[in-house]
């Protein structure tokens, strides 16, 4: 399944990059995230909580970041197992673009590929819950970038004057 999207980030596009590449902005981010941990510059391991439909587990998998062309774009490719519920992997290829000079463009496409008994659930519904989770992601990563821009501005601000 395909997810392609784009969001605007009032935000620089260093500051986003920054934050594409923070465990601790990913960790947060990312829907019934448990655990992650970097491993080494481009490599994660973690663990996801999740529920889908009559289905719920918790996936244990690696994360690594390839194609990575700073501060532009990357791909983020992931492999998770859940023991009898199977097992999920995708890609995601991010890119960013400057909107102006204190606002970027994130666009993203996404690639999915479940198996096990998430597969018995049925396309329609899978790719339902992979586009609400994607968003999911993608608001709360918005909202905290966001938000560290904002302190940033501030902080800049405070420091002058005075």
């Amino acid at each position: 399944m395909n997810i392609d999207g784009s969001q605007l980030i009032y935000a620089s596009r260093q500051l986003v990059w920054r934050a594409l590449n923070d465990e601790n902005v990913l960790r947060e981010s990312i829907p019934g995230c448990k655990t992650l941990v970097r491993e080494s510059d481009t490599e994660f391991k973690g663990a996801v909580s999740i529920k889908l439909g009559v289905v719920s587990a918790t996936f244990a998998g690696a994360v690594t970041l390839s194609d990575i062309l700073a501060p532009s774009s990357y791909t983020i490719t992931g492999e998770g197992k859940g023991g009898i519920a199977g097992f999920a992997k995708g890609a995601c290829k991010v890119q960013l673009s400057e909107a102006d000079g204190q606002s970027t463009w994130l666009h993203y496409t996404v690639k999915t590929e479940v198996g096990g008994k998430l597969a018995s659930l049925g396309s329609r519904l899978l790719d339902g819950i992979a586009r609400k989770m994607v968003a999911q992601f993608f608001d709360a990563f918005v909202s905290k970038v966001q938000e560290s821009a904002r302190t940033d501005v501030l902080a800049d601000h405070d420091g002058e004057g005075r």
